[in-house]
Protein backbone atom coordinates (compact mmCIF):
# COMPACT_ATOMS: atom_id res chain seq x y z
CA UNK A 1 0.00 0.00 0.00
CA UNK A 2 1.49 3.23 -0.96
CA UNK A 3 1.95 5.34 2.11
CA UNK A 4 -0.20 8.65 0.29
CA UNK A 5 -2.85 7.00 0.17
CA UNK A 6 -3.28 5.74 3.87
CA UNK A 7 -5.37 7.87 5.23
CA UNK A 8 -8.54 5.86 2.13
CA UNK A 9 -7.46 2.78 3.27
CA UNK A 10 -9.30 0.70 6.05
CA UNK A 11 -9.27 1.00 9.22
CA UNK A 12 -7.07 4.44 8.76
CA UNK A 13 -9.97 6.20 6.49
CA UNK A 14 -11.82 7.08 9.94
CA UNK A 15 -8.89 8.66 11.34
CA UNK A 16 -9.03 11.94 10.31
CA UNK A 17 -12.48 12.29 11.78
CA UNK A 18 -11.24 10.76 14.69
CA UNK A 19 -8.61 13.33 15.90
CA UNK A 20 -11.59 16.19 15.12
CA UNK A 21 -12.05 18.48 18.06
CA UNK A 22 -15.80 17.67 17.96
CA UNK A 23 -15.46 14.10 17.43
CA UNK A 24 -17.28 10.85 19.36
CA UNK A 25 -14.11 8.62 19.77
CA UNK A 26 -16.17 6.35 21.46
CA UNK A 27 -18.81 6.17 18.78
CA UNK A 28 -15.75 5.88 16.23
CA UNK A 29 -14.08 3.11 18.02
CA UNK A 30 -17.89 1.18 18.47
CA UNK A 31 -18.63 1.38 14.63
CA UNK A 32 -15.00 0.72 13.76
CA UNK A 33 -15.35 -2.35 16.08
CA UNK A 34 -18.98 -3.63 14.48
CA UNK A 35 -17.64 -3.23 10.97
CA UNK A 36 -14.56 -5.35 11.62
CA UNK A 37 -17.18 -7.77 13.09
CA UNK A 38 -14.95 -7.81 16.60
CA UNK A 39 -16.03 -9.53 19.22
CA UNK A 40 -16.74 -6.58 21.73
CA UNK A 41 -17.60 -5.93 25.58
CA UNK A 42 -17.64 -2.69 26.72
CA UNK A 43 -17.18 -2.73 30.87
CA UNK A 44 -17.64 0.41 32.65
CA UNK A 45 -15.52 1.02 35.61
CA UNK A 46 -15.53 4.28 37.89
CA UNK A 47 -17.14 5.75 35.11
CA UNK A 48 -14.94 4.92 32.60
CA UNK A 49 -15.53 2.99 29.55
CA UNK A 50 -13.32 0.54 28.46
CA UNK A 51 -13.63 -1.86 25.58
CA UNK A 52 -12.29 -5.14 25.19
CA UNK A 53 -11.86 -7.05 21.94
CA UNK A 54 -11.44 -10.85 22.02
CA UNK A 55 -10.71 -13.62 19.81
CA UNK A 56 -13.90 -15.21 17.82
CA UNK A 57 -15.86 -17.76 20.24
CA UNK A 58 -14.81 -16.02 23.22
CA UNK A 59 -17.60 -15.53 25.43
CA UNK A 60 -17.32 -11.57 26.21
CA UNK A 61 -18.04 -10.28 29.62
CA UNK A 62 -21.16 -8.48 30.38
CA UNK A 63 -21.07 -5.51 32.53
CA UNK A 64 -22.78 -6.92 35.39
CA UNK A 65 -20.42 -9.72 35.51
CA UNK A 66 -20.01 -13.48 35.34
CA UNK A 67 -16.85 -15.35 34.64
CA UNK A 68 -13.88 -13.47 32.56
CA UNK A 69 -12.68 -15.06 29.57
CA UNK A 70 -8.95 -16.44 30.08
CA UNK A 71 -9.50 -16.96 33.74
CA UNK A 72 -6.48 -18.00 35.72
CA UNK A 73 -4.75 -17.92 32.30
CA UNK A 74 -1.76 -15.66 30.86
CA UNK A 75 -3.23 -14.19 27.63
CA UNK A 76 -1.53 -11.32 25.73
CA UNK A 77 -3.27 -8.10 26.40
CA UNK A 78 -2.89 -5.26 24.19
CA UNK A 79 -3.54 -1.98 25.32
CA UNK A 80 -4.05 1.45 24.15
CA UNK A 81 -5.44 4.85 25.50
CA UNK A 82 -8.45 6.55 23.69
CA UNK A 83 -9.02 9.26 25.63
CA UNK A 84 -6.53 12.72 24.42
CA UNK A 85 -5.61 16.26 26.04
CA UNK A 86 -8.44 18.89 25.81
CA UNK A 87 -7.30 21.24 22.89
CA UNK A 88 -5.24 18.21 21.10
CA UNK A 89 -5.94 16.15 18.29
CA UNK A 90 -4.39 13.49 19.70
CA UNK A 91 -2.97 11.87 16.40
CA UNK A 92 0.09 10.20 18.04
CA UNK A 93 -0.92 10.62 21.91
CA UNK A 94 -3.08 8.15 21.40
CA UNK A 95 -4.96 7.44 18.47
CA UNK A 96 -3.07 5.96 15.72
CA UNK A 97 -1.91 3.05 17.90
CA UNK A 98 -5.90 2.04 18.38
CA UNK A 99 -6.60 1.90 14.45
CA UNK A 100 -2.91 -0.31 14.83
CA UNK A 101 -4.59 -2.44 17.29
CA UNK A 102 -7.45 -2.96 15.08
CA UNK A 103 -5.48 -3.87 12.08
CA UNK A 104 -3.76 -6.31 14.41
CA UNK A 105 -7.46 -7.80 15.70
CA UNK A 106 -7.79 -8.36 11.95
CA UNK A 107 -4.34 -9.80 11.32
CA UNK A 108 -4.34 -12.05 14.75
CA UNK A 109 -8.12 -13.33 13.48
CA UNK A 110 -6.82 -13.98 10.05
CA UNK A 111 -3.63 -15.91 11.80
CA UNK A 112 -6.30 -18.02 14.00
CA UNK A 113 -4.27 -16.55 17.02
CA UNK A 114 -6.75 -17.68 20.49
CA UNK A 115 -4.58 -16.32 23.01
CA UNK A 116 -5.37 -12.48 23.34
CA UNK A 117 -7.19 -9.78 23.79
CA UNK A 118 -6.87 -5.94 23.12
CA UNK A 119 -8.29 -3.22 25.36
CA UNK A 120 -9.13 0.19 24.36
CA UNK A 121 -8.51 1.91 28.15
CA UNK A 122 -10.17 5.37 29.11
CA UNK A 123 -8.92 8.05 30.78
CA UNK A 124 -5.29 7.78 30.59
CA UNK A 125 -4.60 11.48 30.72
CA UNK A 126 -4.25 13.55 33.98
CA UNK A 127 -5.46 16.37 34.47
CA UNK A 128 -3.57 18.93 37.40
CA UNK A 129 -3.94 17.93 40.67
CA UNK A 130 -4.70 14.28 39.56
CA UNK A 131 -2.62 11.05 41.06
CA UNK A 132 -1.75 8.30 38.96
CA UNK A 133 -4.60 6.57 40.89
CA UNK A 134 -7.23 8.29 39.03
CA UNK A 135 -5.87 6.76 36.05
CA UNK A 136 -8.59 4.27 34.35
CA UNK A 137 -5.33 1.97 34.22
CA UNK A 138 -5.27 1.57 37.64
CA UNK A 139 -9.36 0.60 39.13
CA UNK A 140 -9.09 -1.62 35.52
CA UNK A 141 -6.18 -3.41 36.78
CA UNK A 142 -7.67 -3.49 40.16
CA UNK A 143 -10.89 -5.20 38.51
CA UNK A 144 -8.11 -7.44 35.94
CA UNK A 145 -7.05 -8.94 39.12
CA UNK A 146 -10.12 -9.87 40.61
CA UNK A 147 -11.41 -11.26 37.46
CA UNK A 148 -8.64 -13.88 37.66
CA UNK A 149 -6.61 -12.68 34.99
CA UNK A 150 -3.09 -10.84 36.80
CA UNK A 151 -0.97 -13.56 34.87
CA UNK A 152 -1.91 -11.30 31.73
CA UNK A 153 0.82 -10.60 29.82
CA UNK A 154 0.15 -6.56 28.91
CA UNK A 155 1.73 -4.82 26.49
CA UNK A 156 1.00 -0.74 26.00
CA UNK A 157 0.99 1.13 23.01
CA UNK A 158 1.38 4.74 23.16
CA UNK A 159 2.67 7.27 20.89
CA UNK A 160 3.01 4.53 18.01
CA UNK A 161 2.40 6.83 14.71
CA UNK A 162 5.97 8.96 14.34
CA UNK A 163 9.58 7.46 13.32
CA UNK A 164 10.76 3.95 12.87
CA UNK A 165 12.79 3.31 16.35
CA UNK A 166 10.93 0.91 18.75
CA UNK A 167 11.73 2.58 22.48
CA UNK A 168 10.81 -0.52 24.68
CA UNK A 169 10.62 2.02 27.85
CA UNK A 170 12.64 1.18 31.05
CA UNK A 171 10.06 3.52 32.70
CA UNK A 172 9.16 0.45 35.55
CA UNK A 173 12.57 0.13 36.47
CA UNK A 174 13.43 3.50 37.53
CA UNK A 175 9.97 3.31 39.65
CA UNK A 176 10.58 0.04 40.92
CA UNK A 177 14.36 0.90 42.03
CA UNK A 178 13.70 2.06 45.28
CA UNK A 179 10.26 0.39 46.25
CA UNK A 180 9.92 -1.97 48.91
CA UNK A 181 6.70 -3.27 48.45
CA UNK A 182 5.82 -6.99 49.35
CA UNK A 183 5.58 -8.28 45.85
CA UNK A 184 8.46 -6.46 44.55
CA UNK A 185 10.23 -8.97 43.24
CA UNK A 186 7.46 -10.74 41.60
CA UNK A 187 6.59 -7.82 39.56
CA UNK A 188 10.34 -7.03 38.44
CA UNK A 189 10.50 -10.23 37.28
CA UNK A 190 7.45 -10.18 35.32
CA UNK A 191 8.71 -7.30 33.79
CA UNK A 192 12.11 -8.62 32.54
CA UNK A 193 10.05 -11.49 31.25
CA UNK A 194 7.77 -8.88 29.30
CA UNK A 195 10.85 -7.00 27.77
CA UNK A 196 12.59 -9.74 26.64
CA UNK A 197 9.57 -10.92 24.78
CA UNK A 198 9.46 -7.89 23.38
CA UNK A 199 12.70 -8.15 22.29
CA UNK A 200 12.97 -11.52 20.79
CA UNK A 201 9.51 -10.51 18.78
CA UNK A 202 11.71 -7.72 17.40
CA UNK A 203 14.77 -10.08 16.29
CA UNK A 204 12.27 -12.42 15.19
CA UNK A 205 10.74 -9.74 12.87
CA UNK A 206 14.54 -8.47 11.74
CA UNK A 207 14.03 -5.02 13.27
CA UNK A 208 16.91 -3.26 14.21
CA UNK A 209 16.13 -0.12 15.19
CA UNK A 210 15.78 -0.67 19.07
CA UNK A 211 16.23 1.50 21.67
CA UNK A 212 15.79 0.84 25.56
CA UNK A 213 15.23 4.29 27.54
CA UNK A 214 12.69 5.59 29.87
CA UNK A 215 9.31 7.39 28.57
CA UNK A 216 6.60 9.58 29.90
CA UNK A 217 4.22 7.46 31.59
CA UNK A 218 1.80 5.81 29.87
CA UNK A 219 -1.26 3.35 31.65
CA UNK A 220 1.84 1.36 32.35
CA UNK A 221 1.78 3.58 35.68
CA UNK A 222 -1.60 3.27 36.90
CA UNK A 223 -1.27 -0.51 36.60
CA UNK A 224 2.19 -0.70 38.16
CA UNK A 225 0.80 1.13 41.38
CA UNK A 226 -2.90 -1.03 41.30
CA UNK A 227 0.03 -4.27 41.25
CA UNK A 228 0.29 -5.37 37.44
CA UNK A 229 3.49 -5.53 35.63
CA UNK A 230 3.18 -3.88 31.86
CA UNK A 231 5.65 -3.25 29.29
CA UNK A 232 5.08 0.00 27.26
CA UNK A 233 6.02 0.35 23.44
CA UNK A 234 6.46 3.94 21.51
CA UNK A 235 8.45 5.36 18.55
CA UNK A 236 10.75 7.81 17.88
CA UNK A 237 12.18 9.05 14.47
CA UNK A 238 15.91 7.69 14.38
CA UNK A 239 17.27 11.32 14.91
CA UNK A 240 15.56 12.08 17.86
CA UNK A 241 16.03 8.45 19.41
CA UNK A 242 19.58 9.37 18.91
CA UNK A 243 19.99 12.36 20.31
CA UNK A 244 18.17 11.36 23.20
CA UNK A 245 20.09 8.66 23.81
CA UNK A 246 22.87 10.19 23.90
CA UNK A 247 21.34 13.03 26.42
CA UNK A 248 20.97 9.61 28.98
CA UNK A 249 24.38 9.03 28.43
CA UNK A 250 25.66 12.39 29.72
CA UNK A 251 22.37 13.56 32.06
CA UNK A 252 21.21 10.07 33.66
CA UNK A 253 19.32 12.11 36.40
CA UNK A 254 17.12 13.55 33.17
CA UNK A 255 14.94 10.42 32.52
CA UNK A 256 13.45 11.20 36.23
CA UNK A 257 12.53 13.94 35.29
CA UNK A 258 10.82 12.82 32.26
CA UNK A 259 8.97 9.96 34.49
CA UNK A 260 7.98 12.35 37.17
CA UNK A 261 6.95 15.02 34.90
CA UNK A 262 9.09 18.02 36.58
CA UNK A 263 10.67 19.41 32.98
CA UNK A 264 9.51 22.80 33.89
CA UNK A 265 12.71 24.67 32.59
CA UNK A 266 12.73 25.89 28.72
CA UNK A 267 16.50 24.24 28.54
CA UNK A 268 15.56 20.94 29.79
CA UNK A 269 12.32 21.06 27.37
CA UNK A 270 14.61 21.62 24.50
CA UNK A 271 16.06 18.55 25.51
CA UNK A 272 13.22 16.55 24.85
CA UNK A 273 12.56 14.45 21.56
CA UNK A 274 10.44 16.80 19.31
CA UNK A 275 8.07 14.09 18.90
CA UNK A 276 7.16 14.93 22.85
CA UNK A 277 7.48 17.93 23.09
CA UNK A 278 4.36 18.51 20.92
CA UNK A 279 1.97 15.66 22.79
CA UNK A 280 -1.19 17.72 24.69
CA UNK A 281 -0.81 20.20 22.36
CA UNK A 282 -2.69 20.85 19.26
CA UNK A 283 0.58 20.26 17.09
CA UNK A 284 -0.23 16.66 17.20
CA UNK A 285 -1.69 16.27 14.43
CA UNK A 286 -1.34 13.48 11.36
CA UNK A 287 1.06 15.54 9.65
CA UNK A 288 3.61 14.59 12.21
CA UNK A 289 2.93 10.99 11.50
CA UNK A 290 5.38 9.04 9.12
CA UNK A 291 2.44 6.40 7.39
CA UNK A 292 5.43 4.18 5.58
CA UNK A 293 6.33 2.51 8.86
CA UNK A 294 2.41 2.11 10.48
CA UNK A 295 2.86 -1.58 9.05
CA UNK A 296 5.68 -2.68 11.00
CA UNK A 297 4.15 -1.42 14.10
CA UNK A 298 1.05 -3.65 12.96
CA UNK A 299 3.37 -6.76 12.46
CA UNK A 300 5.09 -5.76 15.85
CA UNK A 301 1.68 -6.47 17.68
CA UNK A 302 0.28 -9.46 15.81
CA UNK A 303 3.99 -10.88 16.35
CA UNK A 304 4.10 -10.58 20.34
CA UNK A 305 1.11 -13.03 20.12
CA UNK A 306 2.31 -15.27 18.04
CA UNK A 307 5.68 -15.92 19.02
Amino acid sequence: MKTENIWASSPYSRFLDFIKPEANRYAILIDLIEKFKLNCSVIPIEQNRHIFIFPPGQKPLRASGGSFPFNGQSPYLLCAHYDRAEGSPGANDNSIALFHLLNAAASLIARGAKNWLIVFTDKEELKAGEKFEDQGSYSLAKKIIEWGLGKAKIFIFDCCGAGEVFIISTTTDRILKDSSRPNIARIKKTVSSLRDHALLTADNLRLDNILLAPTPFSDDVGFLHAGLASQTITMLPSAEAAKYESLLRGQPDFADKIISGKIKSPEEKRNLPESWKILNSASDSHLRLTPQYFDRVVRFMVELCIL
